[in-house]
C-alpha cells in the first residue's frame, strides 16, 4: 500500500512539473510582441472639426448678431471626424511604407531606429484623386473632372471638378524612432485640408415658381499639398448639383466644400488678380430653365478657406414662369453630366 502511494504522490508531483512550464511559456509568448526591446510607436489621432478659418469675418462670434441660427446654426456646419486614417512613413533614404490605421490612430509602420517624416490622411473619400505620395514634399490631393450638359462654363480653360470629400491631414518632419520595451504615443492632430463655403441665394420675387437649383463655383484650388495644406496654382470650377441646395423661405441654400482659393498660402496669393464666379442655375415649374452668374470676388478673397457668399436681388417673373403650368419637374430634365474617371495613385 505505502508503495502504491509514493507512486501516485510522485506521478502527481511530475504531472505538475510538466504543466507549469508550459503555462509559463505560453505567457510569454502571449506578451512577447509588447514587452520585447522594439520600435513600438501607437499614433493617437484627435480631429479639428472647422469648416472654415476666420479671416476677414469671424463668423462664429457674428453668426446669432446675423440672425442666422434659424437658417442653419454654426456648429452644424462643423464636419464629422473620419473613418479612417493613411499612415506614410518617408525614411531618410527616400524609402516609404505605409498603412491604415482606425480613425482613433494605432500602430505605426515603424521598424527601425532613426529619423522618420510622417504623413497622415484620411482614407475614407469617394472624390479625392491622391498623387506624387513618393515623396511628402510633393504629395497633393485634387479631385475628379466631370462636365454638365449644357454647361458652357465660367472661366475659360478651366478644369470642372467635382466638389471634393471632406480631407483631414497631420505632417510630422521629423519623428526619431527608438526601440524600447513599452510602446510609445505619438499625438496626430488631424486638420482640415477643404472648407465649406455656405451660400445664400436671396430671392426679392418668383422664388415659388422654382423647382430645383444647382450651381457653380469658379476659380477655386484645383488642387492641395497634404504636407503643409497650400493650395496649388492651377484653378478649377466646381459643380455642385441639387443635392447639395435647399430651397428655403429667402431662396437658395447650398454648402460647397473646396480646397480654397489657389496659391494660398502662397508668394504669388494676391486679391486682386484672382477672379472668382457664381452660377445658379434654376429649373422652374413648368420645366423652363434660367441661369444666374454673379461676381463674387471681393467675399471670395476675403474668406480663402470656406465662409459665407451671399447674393441677392434674384427675380423670376411669372411670364418666365408661363404662371407655373404645373409640369411634372425631376432630376432626370437636368441634362446629363458624366465624371472622367482619373488613375488613383
Amino acid at each position: 500500500m505505502k508503495t502504491a502511494i509514493r507512486h501516485t504522490v510522485a506521478g502527481m508531483a511530475l504531472a505538475a512539473l510538466a504543466v507549469l512550464p508550459t503555462g509559463c511559456r505560453k505567457d510569454l509568448c502571449y506578451d512577447h510582441d509588447e514587452h520585447n526591446y522594439a520600435v513600438k510607436v501607437d499614433a493617437v489621432a484627435s480631429w479639428e472639426r472647422e469648416w472654415e478659418r476666420s479671416h476677414a469675418v469671424d463668423w462664429e462670434s457674428e453668426w446669432a448678431g446675423r440672425g442666422w441660427d434659424g437658417w442653419i446654426a454654426y456648429d452644424a456646419l462643423r464636419p464629422d471626424a473620419a473613418d479612417g486614417i493613411r499612415c506614410v512613413v518617408y525614411k531618410s533614404d527616400g524609402i516609404h511604407s505605409s498603412n491604415n490605421l482606425p480613425p482613433e490612430g494605432g500602430r505605426l509602420p515603424l521598424s527601425e531606429e532613426g529619423a522618420h517624416a510622417l504623413l497622415f490622411y484620411n482614407n475614407d473619400t469617394e472624390y479625392i484623386v491622391f498623387d506624387n505620395l513618393t515623396a511628402s514634399g510633393t504629395a497633393t490631393a485634387t479631385t475628379r473632372t466631370r462636365t454638365r450638359g449644357g454647361f458652357g462654363g465660367l472661366h475659360a480653360d478651366e478644369r470642372t471638378i467635382n466638389p471634393p470629400d471632406m480631407l483631414y491631414g497631420a505632417y510630422i518632419d521629423e519623428y526619431v524612432a527608438s526601440k524600447d520595451t513599452e510602446v510609445k504615443r505619438l499625438p496626430v492632430a488631424m486638420r482640415p485640408l477643404t472648407y465649406t463655403y455656405a451660400i445664400r441665394y436671396e430671392f426679392d420675387a418668383g422664388l415659388e415658381y422654382v423647382a430645383l437649383a444647382r450651381g457653380a463655383l469658379a476659380g477655386m484650388a484645383e488642387s492641395v499639398y497634404l504636407q503643409d495644406g497650400h493650395t496649388g496654382s492651377e484653378t478649377a470650377t466646381i459643380l455642385f448639383d441639387d443635392d447639395a441646395c435647399r430651397l428655403t423661405d429667402f431662396g437658395v441654400e447650398a454648402r460647397l466644400q473646396s480646397f480654397g482659393v489657389p496659391d494660398y498660402p502662397g508668394d504669388h496669393y494676391a486679391k486682386a488678380t484672382n477672379r472668382y464666379t457664381l452660377n445658379l442655375e434654376v429649373r422652374l415649374s413648368n420645366g423652363a430653365y434660367k441661369t444666374f452668374e454673379f461676381d463674387v470676388t471681393d467675399q471670395v478673397a476675403a474668406q480663402p478657406r470656406g465662409g459665407v457668399i451671399v447674393v441677392s436681388g434674384i427675380v423670376v417673373s411669372g411670364e418666365e414662369a408661363g404662371g407655373g403650368s404645373g409640369f411634372d419637374v425631376d432630376v432626370d430634365g437636368w441634362g446629363a453630366y458624366e465624371d472622367i474617371e482619373m488613375p488613383l495613385n
